[in-house]
């Protein structure tokens, strides 16, 4: 199977890599000229829970002169979903499928108004994985991967690429109600990254504050009310209960959104809890907690220069 791997940081790498492996056409597309330079000339390391290895990979800083892909998976930030995607444009035929597995809500929306919704599928992964430098990856968890489509009637195509991730030792499950996994995860996000951001906090050192620990359940708390009003299914019965176990399993990680606030970089705030507030607007439904967190990340952001006021 021919694949791009679009936005191949971190996890990009991990999926790519493993893909690799398992003897598929991949090309790893990525910004950043350094780490794609050190790809092809040194190899992609990965090192972690699936083993240390180096790996030959193909990469390119963009996708100009290569052929059409069966399969494009997104991994970008959510804020250069749009760009990248019309970069891409030239890979993806008529019978391409686009995956997006990146945080928060309307990635896939976004990428169906541009392609065609009935090329789009969407998903979340469990896996986790930080860069080390250039070319270099740690693979730092693993878990189940969900996938599914935007067109019911490409189910049976999106049951082929679960079967595709799984032989290359990504675990993967097609699903037909993957808005329930996005949620899901969403409210684990919105309960973490944005207030370890903000308290400068480990995962595990913000569930082991109560102060931070409550703030925690009551951002949680709202995006279970607007998923309800949704009629979104959430997968954990406890989606409170399962992002403190979350946290406490990752309790040594700095969160995505901690990791950008240091770097100054701009964050995924307005499509995670800034989600939770757009999609409670639509419904009625108040988020007081949402959206001070986004209101600060935002201020941090223009305070460091990350963005422009």
């Amino acid at each position: 199977m021919r694949i791009a791997i679009v936005g191949s940081g971190a996890m990009g790498c991990v999926f790519g890599g493993h893909l690799t492996e398992a003897g598929h056409d991949v090309v790893l597309i990525d910004i950043w000229a350094e780490h794609v330079q050190a790809l092809n000339k040194k190899g992609l390391f990965l090192t972690g829970v699936s083993g240390e290895r180096t790996i030959r990979v193909h990469a390119v800083t963009e996708p100009r002169g290569l052929v059409k892909q069966d399969l494009v998976i997104v991994f970008v930030k959510s804020i250069d979903t749009e760009d990248a995607i019309q970069k891409a444009n030239s890979i993806i035929g008529s019978d391409t499928i686009v995956l997006t597995l990146q945080n928060g809500l309307g990635n896939a929306e976004r990428i169906g108004e541009l392609v065609g919704y009935e090329r789009v599928a969407a998903g979340v992964t469990a896996h986790g994985a930080t860069i080390l430098g250039p070319g270099r990856i740690r693979h730092a968890g693993s878990g189940e991967t969900n996938i599914g489509p935007l067109a019911a009637s490409k189910f049976p195509q999106i049951r082929s690429i679960a079967a595709t991730l799984t032989g290359a030792g990504i675990n993967t499950k097609a699903v037909k109600n993957v808005d329930s996994y996005i949620w899901s995860k969403l409210l684990v996000n919105a309960g973490i990254n944005a207030l370890t951001a903000i308290l400068k906090m480990t995962n595990g050192d913000l569930v082991r504050n109560p102060e931070a620990r409550q703030l925690l359940a009551m951002a949680v708390h709202e995006g279970i009310t607007v998923a309800c009003a949704k009629g979104i299914k959430l997968i954990p019965d406890d989606p409170i209960a399962y992002s403190i176990k979350t946290a406490m399993l990752t309790g040594s990680n700095i969160s995505s959104m901690y990791q950008d606030v240091q770097a100054k970089r701009r964050t995924e705030i307005d499509v995670i809890n800034g989600g939770i507030v757009t999609e409670g607007q639509k419904h009625g439904i108040s988020t007081p907690i949402n959206m001070v967190l986004t209101k600060l990340i935002k201020a941090i952001e223009i305070n460091q220069g990350s963005v422009l006021s």
